[in-house]
């Protein structure tokens, strides 16, 4: 089992991350990557903030991937990397990559690790719009949206 968790200042490497997943006994490989968009609810981005309280992101994230051995299968790998700070539209926010022997389970898997880093991971983000104004949108459970 392999897991590897990040929180990057920096602009992520799609390339970079594929390469960290060797598994010779895994025949498959999901990737989602999640961009920020010029468009959210009728209002024009221009980019967005992200905030996250690294230590309990990193934790949940991990029980996240358990979560999945447990549910989907016990060998799964995961790469995860989250940007933090701000990103202009077009950059990459996340990336999660699921290896798995068979592409059925690492598809599956990928697909839940996204959908509950967007309910139980403590990741914020404030969108920043062309007319000036900025708004926190909803994302985390702990995050209102207005």
């Amino acid at each position: 089992m392999y897991t590897y968790i990040e929180f990057s200042k920096t602009p992520i490497n799609a390339g970079e991350c594929i390469t960290k997943m060797e598994n010779i006994n895994h025949g498959a490989q999901n990737i989602f990557i999640g961009k920020v968009r010029v468009n959210n609810m009728n209002r024009t981005v221009v980019g967005i903030e992200y905030e996250i309280f690294e230590e309990l992101a990193h934790n949940v994230i991990t029980e996240l991937c358990n979560e999945a051995r447990s549910n989907i299968a016990p060998d799964l790998d995961f790469t995860i990397v989250h940007r933090q700070g701000y990103l202009n539209v077009g950059e990459i926010a996340v990336i999660i990559i699921a290896s798995s022997k068979h592409r059925d389970e690492s598809f599956r898997a990928c697909r839940f690790i996204i959908e509950e880093i967007k309910h139980r991971v403590p990741i914020w983000k404030q969108e920043t719009y062309t007319d000036g104004q900025s708004e926190w949108v909803q994302g985390h459970a702990l995050c209102q949206h207005h």
